[in-house]
């Protein structure tokens, strides 16, 4: 998803150097193209005046809306990207991506189709397939699937339907394989020096399935089930391996779990995809036992807040607190734990249910912090900037600087306020309604800058 939501970005972008069409309802004058007379102009009044003799030939018809037109980047079916894209974790990616777009007509976006070829300065050559369609706001699916020259290999597979709850029932279900050379350990606690970092490959399979009853449209109740096999292997990258520095880490052997959690949601948001105003508060409890398909027992709860504060048409405040328990995790597996860093995508859902362990902190990739407990909170100023129609689409520039803190905590008796982890930046967001965000955002913690791409809100 990363390549895709630069694309996202960089075509909202492109309006701004005259690519994209103002749309014609907007309540601002465009200004006229560079050199040419005002429209109200008048001979004597500043324009120049009618020229004597022959009339000259009619101009050609305008292209009609929506045709194709090689001068016309906007009617293009294909959109080429050129890729530049980076990561803490994963390095820097090089490419070239082609999206397709489809839209219902009405100017939102139905269908993406979005492969690409790639080269990374450590996992070598690569590429991708992405599917996302968008068939309502009711209901939703991806599928996703890359692999690259070293080690690395992904599919995804994601199906939502009941995402408004204006009946009783939502479902989705949710398919991973992978196999990721990136990932970095530090050690456990909210002390883990940047010094000892490690890197291992995560390989994993697991199937999801998640069904709520909606009491209302704005309150459910989710039972969530997954079954998850996980192995640790060498990642690909030039830092010791975990299993050397931390030979004693649970977890290492990797391991099975069957997961059931249950969550309580009131949400009372605008829009699932792109709020602007309303809340959703969650509370969730847990278990994994090894008496049924799991190698480790553990139990969890915790809960999470994020609400919108409109403060204009162009202004929202986004705010999100989270916080979650492992009590007793004396056996819990290090890839079950609570984890901070990164943009919070980790294992999304297309309910916007929290079901991800991964928790955005921007100063540094996924699982800069891991242990038992964490405690989190994150405040954006989404401010939109510019608007106009492009590839057929309404597309929204968004500007966001933000302010993440967190800490992770290995017991439950600790104060989880001692030793916050401050991180701060700019997040760059191109929308376009009512579905799709692309992210890039670019932050800065105690172990210098970090930029982070992807779909989605990170909260």
């Amino acid at each position: 998803m990363r390549f895709f939501a630069v694309t996202v970005v960089l075509a909202t972008v492109l309006t701004l150097t005259g690519l994209g069409r103002v749309r014609a309802n907007d309540s601002t004058n465009p200004p006229a193209a560079f050199g040419s007379p005002s429209a109200s102009a008048t001979p004597g009044a500043g324009a120049p005046a009618a020229a004597s003799g022959p009339p000259s030939a009619p101009a050609a018809a305008p292209t009609p809306a929506g045709a194709f037109s090689l001068l016309d980047p906007t009617s293009w079916p294909v959109i080429p990207v050129p890729e530049v894209a980076t990561d803490p974790n994963s390095g820097t990616f090089v490419g070239l991506l082609a999206v397709f777009l489809q839209n219902d007509g009405k100017g939102n976006i139905k269908d993406i189709i979005a492969p690409d070829v790639n080269w990374n300065t450590t996992l070598g050559a690569g590429g991708n397939f992405r599917y996302l369609a968008y068939p309502s706001a009711d209901t939703q699916w991806f599928v996703i699937g890359g692999a690259s020259q070293r080690k690395y290999a992904h599919f995804e597979g994601d199906w939502a339907t009941g995402i408004t709850r204006q009946g009783h029932w939502s479902f989705e279900t949710h398919f991973l394989f992978e196999h990721d050379p990136t990932e970095r350990f530090f050690g456990l606690g909210d002390s883990s020096a940047f010094g000892a970092q490690t890197n291992y490959m995560t390989e994993q399979v697991y199937g999801e399935g998640l069904v709520a009853y909606n009491f209302t449209s704005d309150l459910d109740l989710a039972l969530d089930l997954r079954p998850r096999i996980v192995r640790i292997a060498h990642g690909a990258f030039n830092y010791p391996f975990t299993g050397k520095v931390f030979p004693t880490l649970k977890g290492l052997n990797g391991g099975s779990e069957f997961r059931t959690r249950l969550f309580m949601n009131y949400d009372t948001r605008d829009s699932v995809s792109i709020p602007r105003h309303g809340g959703l508060i969650t509370l969730f409890a847990g278990v994994a036992d090894r008496a049924f398909m799991s190698s480790a027992s553990y139990n969890e709860f915790g809960g999470e807040i994020r609400h919108y504060f409109p403060i204009s048409k162009r202004i929202t405040i986004a705010a999100h607190l989270y916080t979650r328990y492992i009590p007793g995790g004396s056996e819990t597996p290090f890839w079950a734990m609570s984890w901070l860093g990164g943009d919070g995508s980790g294992e999304g859902s297309l309910l916007s249910i929290p079901v991800s362990k991964q928790i955005t902190w921007r100063g540094y990739g996924a699982g800069r912090y891991i242990d038992n407990n964490i405690l989190a909170g994150n405040v954006e100023m989404r401010t939109r900037v510019y608007e106009a129609d492009l590839f057929q689409t309404h597309g929204i520039l968004e500007l966001a600087p933000f302010v993440d803190v967190g800490q992770v905590f290995h017991s439950a008796s600790e104060v989880p306020l001692d030793h916050l982890h401050p991180a701060t930046g700019l997040g760059f967001r191109g929308i376009a309604e009512p579905f799709v965000v692309g992210f890039v955002d670019v932050g800065y913690g105690g172990n210098g800058a970090a930029i982070f791409s992807g779909i989605n809100y990170p909260f």
